[in-house]
């Protein structure tokens, strides 16, 4: 059974007695005397108070237990600097050396076989009943093996509307967060295959029930910590397994995190929050809005601190470019020896499209107005704007017009009331 504290309104907010109330509960100190604790968190990308987590968990059990030590769980995100994670956990670095000076810091290595270890292998018929048909093939699963040298996984992070799992959170910090590169390419061309519209802000899609799949063969006693934040406050906390407190976690964020349109935009301004520091990331601006963008309409990341694509997929999407699903689908002997998560990135950001008698025609424009130059741009198949060129505050209040201005976009997920049917299917 689940614990969990949620706000009540006009709150809108969990106190912090709660919290350690729910910790106290989930985790009693006598149950964790001499043990070993591996917490697994989200990097700067997540919007969530994990630094009060991570405080109230040492608070609470660092009197009685071996060790409490941080993994990262970057999925291909780059490494985080030691003091990036001390903010990250919302510590000093004063702090760091004293309090915390026992807690061990560790960043994912999801391109380092050594860092990894093979837990079991999907296959084909598993994958073909997870994937409704979609896919028959046997998918290694490989996951970071620090997880085994701990008594216990303690998974902390947010849930939120996700592109390629549906809903963010639990078994999904496993995977991809700490996870190899088969299994990890593998289930985002599963959730591309599917397409954005089709899986965004559903609870049990094809990808979920890959990553479920996969979590249960890491052989470790797990407790999941799932956050739900509104806005830079915690209106939703729950604990239990990592399959029990995420879908409980859902149902909040079902409710706080997806806002309901009556038509399409045929401009979307979508400014992209510093802490997404490259188009890999920044890419989430255009996923949660693609739904209420127009047939034939511009969605601009706006977002002038970005200056790369990706510091670690950067070389091969500069290669690919950004294309639709059916681009990549229908010249499959030219693109399957690429990576398949950098396929399903491309995807994302571009959108719904076909590609038909080598003509490839995508529903609406993606525009980029960031620090990224317009020649890449252009070479990678996106649109381009001088960021010095666009006022935000020019687009702020003209949803009658069809304009729409997003200010912090990349979690809030955009849906329309009535949505239509598209070639990729029902948004």
């Amino acid at each position: 059974m689940s614990l969990f504290a949620q706000c009540a309104p006009p709150s809108r907010q969990v106190k912090t007695a709660e919290v350690s109330d729910v910790v106290a509960r989930a985790m009693p100190q006598a149950d964790y005397r001499g043990q070993r604790l591996l917490l697994i968190i989200p990097d700067h990308t997540r919007t969530a108070p994990v630094g009060l987590m991570f405080k109230t968990l040492h608070a609470h059990l660092a009197p009685v237990v071996k060790s409490l030590d941080v993994l990262v769980a970057l999925g291909t995100h780059v490494a985080m600097t030691e003091e990036a994670i001390c903010e990250r956990l919302e510590i000093s670095l004063a702090e760091r050396r004293d309090r915390y000076g026992q807690v061990r810091f560790y960043n994912h290595e999801w391109d380092n076989p050594s860092a990894l270890r093979q837990v079991g292998t999907l296959s084909a018929e598993e994958i073909s009943q997870l994937t409704q048909g979609l896919f028959a093939m046997e998918v290694p699963v490989e996951v970071n093996k620090l997880v085994f040298e701990y008594d216990q996984v303690v998974i902390v992070g947010p849930v939120f509307p996700h592109e390629v799992v549906g809903f963010s959170g639990g078994n999904k910090y496993l995977f991809p967060g700490v996870a190899g590169p088969q299994i990890l390419n593998f289930f985002h061309w599963l959730g591309a295959v599917v397409t954005n519209p089709m899986i965004i802000g559903n609870q049990w899609t094809p990808v979920r029930q890959v990553v479920d799949k996969a979590g249960a063969l890491v052989n470790v006693p797990k407790i999941c910590f799932c956050l739900v934040v509104e806005g830079h406050a915690l209106a939703g906390l729950y604990a239990g397994t990592p399959e029990g407190a995420w879908a409980a976690a859902v149902e909040l964020s079902r409710q706080l995190h997806i806002t309901y349109k009556d038509h399409p935009y045929h401009t979307i301004l979508s400014c992209a929050p510093k802490m997404y520091d490259e188009l890999w990331t920044g890419g989430k601006c255009m996923y949660k809005l693609e739904p209420v963008l127009a047939d034939g309409g511009e969605l601009i990341i706006y977002a002038p601190h970005i200056t790369e694509i990706s510091l670690t997929h950067g070389r091969v999407i500069r290669e690919v470019g950004y294309h639709c699903r059916d681009y990549f689908l229908k010249q499959w002997e030219r693109f399957k020896h690429y990576p398949w998560g950098v396929l399903a990135h491309s995807t994302h950001v571009r959108g719904i499209g076909t590609f038909e008698n080598g003509v490839e025609r995508c529903r609406a424009q993606v525009t980029l107005a960031t620090g990224i130059p317009e020649d890449v741009c252009r070479k990678i198949n996106l649109g381009y704007r001088d960021p010095r060129s666009i006022q935000p505050e020019a687009f702020a209040n003209r949803e009658d017009e069809g304009v729409l201005l997003v200010p912090k976009a990349g979690e809030m997920l955009f849906q329309l009331k009535h949505p239509p049917v598209w070639a990729g299917g029902r948004a």
